[in-house]
């Protein structure tokens, strides 16, 4: 990385040291609007690294952020290094002024010289990185159950020799580590997690509950260890006829079987005094809709979730794996990483893909923010072309590649960084 570079609108953009922490933090404060506590700060400050941390300064003042994590996360074919994009924050005296847009060229120029093939992000509102060439590539369901006649489908996977354990989350740890990584690579978008990131997850001093409960957790196991486990809050109500209209808020929920998963959720679903279970972050095929017997005890609302980036579209393509044989040019239009535009040919089959620019005309024609929205195999490339953001050339080309780039899994990276 180099030490430092200016910005077309005169800030200097370098790398930050640990000293200047306080000046990180409280520019990310202000940017999102936030008040950090002391204790989360410092779990924050733990999970920095700060050699992948460029400031913007105007003099010695701090005004912009951008951080890189390098992160094994989990791709079509298994676990890859995948830059996370993070604290992403301009000051707001000084927005509006180029600072963002330098920002990101900067990181991205970095990872071309010499880091990580693919970018991923969460974005605090989703207009921002389309402009730097991110696309939509996972979603989420936040959705709710109501418990009261929540029975399952007659046929629901069971396993008799599983029972349940009600344990603190922290004394637990090795428990849902174990669960946690043993999913990891089954799932695009999941990454890995470091101890202090286990910290993050099993966080539970009083700002955080944000009046719920403290943090619970409930393991499936049998004589072999833990298969299943959920985290969750509960939210004590009564209605004024005294009626308990309490609420269960589920935070994570992995499990390494159908039956382990389905003997989880119906723990959460039968919980007294619970007349509704929640969550804010579940992936858009998770397996409780085709468990309750009455689905429409669900309602869901639809969000994006994790943003996608091809740093280098020739380090990229070969990295992950393909559904089905492809050979195919595509010419790839990118206005932000000129180094990415121009046609390339993908070809993949089980053996592994190659890709490399070529002269040969082109199959079809798309942006990156394309590419990056079906890194991660949750896009169909058909929805696209009949936006008009992506072009067939030559007939039966674009399915190919869209049969190609789907994965079975969707997409879904399960917690913000």
């Amino acid at each position: 990385m180099n030490a430092e570079s200016a910005s077309p609108a005169g800030f200097v953009l370098r790398p930050i040291d640990e000293s200047q922490w306080p000046q990180w933090l409280a520019l990310d404060d202000e940017a999102f609007g936030d008040d950090t506590s002391e204790i989360r700060g410092e779990r924050i400050k733990a999970m920095t690294e700060f050699d992948r941390a460029i400031g913007a300064f105007d003099g010695d003042l701090l005004v912009g952020s951008v951080a890189g994590l390098s992160f094994s996360m989990t791709v079509p074919g298994g676990p890859r290094p995948v830059c996370g994009v993070s604290a992403v924050g301009v000051m707001p005296s000084h927005t509006r002024r180029g600072i963002l847009s330098s920002l990101m060229r900067r990181q991205l120029t970095d990872l071309h010289e010499g880091g990580e093939a693919v970018a991923a992000l969460y974005a605090s509102e989703s207009s921002i990185y389309g402009r730097f060439g991110y696309g939509r590539a996972a979603d989420t369901l936040a959705f709710k159950i109501a418990t009261r006649g929540a029975r399952f489908v007659k046929d629901a996977p069971a396993d008799p020799s599983l029972r349940l354990r009600i344990v603190r989350p922290s004394a637990a740890r090795a428990d849902l580590q174990k669960v946690f990584d043993a999913v990891l690579p089954t799932r695009p978008g999941l990454y890995a997690r470091t101890p202090e990131r286990w910290d993050s997850v099993l966080a539970d001093e009083e700002a955080v509950r944000f009046g719920g409960s403290s943090l619970r957790c409930v393991i499936a196991e049998d004589d072999a260890g833990a298969r299943a486990y959920a985290l969750f809050r509960i939210t004590s109500s009564f209605t004024e006829h005294d009626l308990p209209d309490g609420e269960l808020r589920v935070f994570e929920l992995f499990g390494l079987d159908p039956a382990a998963y389905a003997l989880v959720w119906r723990h959460l679903l039968d919980r007294d005094l619970c007349s509704r279970v929640v969550t804010h972050s579940r992936p858009v095929d998770d397996p409780i809709v085709h468990l309750l017997a009455e689905s429409r005890l669900l309602t869901s609302s639809w969000f994006d979730e994790l943003w996608g980036r091809v740093v280098d579209v020739d380090r990229a393509m070969p990295l992950r794996a393909y559904s089905a044989p492809v050979d195919v040019v595509i010419d790839v239009k990118d206005d932000f990483c000129p180094w990415n535009t121009g046609r390339w040919r993908l070809s993949a089959d089980a053996s592994g893909a190659v890709c490399a620019r070529t002269t040969d005309p082109a199959d079809v024609a798309l942006p990156v923010s394309v590419l990056g929205a079906a890194y991660f195999g949750g896009r169909s490339l058909g929805a696209y072309e009949a936006a008009g953001v992506v072009r067939e050339i030559r007939p039966g080309s674009l399915r190919a590649l869209s049969a190609a780039m789907r994965w079975e899994h969707e997409p879904w990276g399960g917690r913000i960084f």
